[in-house]
C-alpha cells in the first residue's frame, strides 16, 4: 500500500502521554498512515497502556529489541552499556518489565515481525529497529561511512528507517537515504521533546523531516520515580541523555 504522506514513530519505552501527544500531533498534520519502529516498553512506567493503544490505533508495528525479549520473558534486552552501573540500571528495568507487563501485551509483542516494507508515493522503504541485520545493532550518525555503503549494497529499497539509538539523524548513503526516526518516549540528543519522523511523496522521492512534540515530561518522571523503576531514568527523560 502507498501513501503520500507516512508518520514513523519508534521507542516509545513505555511512555504513554509521549506517545499520545505524538498521535495527537500526527492527526493534527493530517497524515493518516502510521508505522511504529518498535521499543514499546522498557524504562518507562506504562508498558501495558502503550501495547494498548498501538494495537487499538491499529498501527503496523515492528519489535524492538526490549519487545522481542520481553514478549518472550526474556532477562535480556539485548542492549549495549557502556559501565557496570548502567548494567545494573538496566537489568533493573528489564526485570520491572517483565514483571509490569501483562500477558495480553507480551503476546502482542511476541507476534510482531522483524521489519516492513511500504511505500511512500512510488518510494519503497524499508523499516528496521536498529539495523536490516540485526534489532540491536546501534546506527549512529558519526559511523564510518563505509559501513552505510555496505548496508546500501545490500538494501533492496530507497529509504531505510531505523531507530534504536534515541538520536535522530537523515544522510544519503550508496543512492539509499538512511532515516534514524529518534525516540518518542526516551529522547538522548539533548532535546526532552518527543522525536518521529514524517515522510511525504516528492518529485525528488521522499522529503523526510524530524517532527518533535512536547509533553509532561516532568509528570512521567514523577511516575517513573513512584513506579519503583530507578530514579536515574526519570532524571534522564528531563536531561534527553
Amino acid at each position: 500500500m502507498s501513501s503520500d504522506a507516512v508518520a514513523v514513530i519508534t521507542d516509545i519505552h513505555g511512555n504513554l502521554p509521549a506517545l499520545q501527544a505524538a498521535l495527537a500531533r500526527i492527526d493534527e498534520l493530517g497524515i493518516e498512515t502510521i508505522y511504529c519502529g518498535g521499543d514499546l516498553v522498557g524504562y518507562g512506567p506504562h508498558p501495558d497502556e502503550v501495547c494498548a493503544l498501538i494495537a487499538e490505533r491499529a498501527i503496523p508495528t515492528i519489535y524492538g529489541n526490549y519487545d522481542y525479549a520481553i514478549g518472550r520473558d526474556l532477562d535480556d534486552c539485548g542492549c549495549a552499556y557502556i559501565t557496570p552501573e548502567d548494567r545494573e540500571l538496566g537489568q533493573r528495568s528489564v526485570e520491572w518489565t517483565l514483571a509490569n507487563t501483562g500477558q495480553a501485551s507480551k503476546d502482542f509483542m511476541r507476534e510482531l515481525p522483524f521489519d516492513l516494507h511500504f511505500q511512500v508515493g512510488a518510494t519503497d522503504v524499508h523499516l528496521v529497529h536498529g539495523s536490516p541485520r540485526k534489532v540491536n545493532e546501534y546506527l549512529f550518525e558519526d559511523k564510518p561511512a563505509r559501513l552505510y555503503e555496505r548496508l546500501a549494497t545490500a538494501e533492496t529499497d530507497e529509504v531505510l528507517v531505523f531507530g534504536h539509538t534515541h538520536k535522530p539523524w537523515v544522510h544519503e548513503y550508496g543512492g539509499v537515504r538512511f532515516v534514524n526516526c529518534g525516540s518518542v518516549g526516551k529522547p538522548k540528543d539533548g532535546d526532552p521533546r518527543g522525536a518521529f519522523a514524517i515522510l511525504r511523496a516528492s518529485e525528488a522521492g521522499v522529503k523526510v523531516t524530524i517532527e518533535r512534540v512536547e509533553y509532561d515530561a516532568e509528570a512521567v518522571a514523577r511516575e517513573v520515580a513512584a513506579s519503583g523503576l530507578p530514579t536515574e531514568y526519570a532524571d534522564k527523560l528531563l536531561a534527553a541523555a
